[in-house]
This record gives C-alpha cells, structure tokens and sequence, in this order.
C-alpha cells in the first residue's frame, strides 16, 4: 500500500473535519466552502505527492484516508 506522508495526512483530516462541520448545518454556499476548499486542497496534494513519487494516485489517496477514517484499521495494511 502507497505511504502518505504526514502533510497528506494532516490535509485529510482537514477536508474531514471541514466536512463535518459543513454537514452539521443545513446547507448554504458559504457554509460549504471551507469544506470545498479543503477537499480542493487535499486532492490537488495527492496527485502531487502521486507524481512526485511515481505512485499510484487511487492507492495513495485511499491509504491517507484509511488512516484518517480508520485509525484502528490502517497498520493492517
């Protein structure tokens, strides 16, 4: 499984938490654009960090992820 680094991580948990918030309220534009922006700027970081060090992109993304979302689950592999 593709290693992210801790910046990729530390940008997950961001976009999640953006997220959380987001969908705490009912739904406005500017209630959502912290949200947005953050899912921006996590994704925009994957497929740097991707090509940077030739991995896959889809492997990369769901290891950060799998870290995020899943703690208990991610030193499985």
């Amino acid at each position: 499984m593709a290693k992210p680094s801790d910046e990729l991580i530390k940008l997950c948990r961001a976009a999640v938490e953006a997220e959380r918030v987001a969908t705490s309220e009912p739904y406005t534009q500017e209630g959502w654009a912290a949200w947005m922006k953050a899912a921006e700027t996590f994704q925009a970081a994957v497929t740097a960090e991707a090509e940077a060090g030739e991995t896959s992109r889809l492997g990369l993304e769901q290891a950060a992820k799998k870290i995020v979302l899943h703690p208990e689950d991610a030193s499985d592999g």
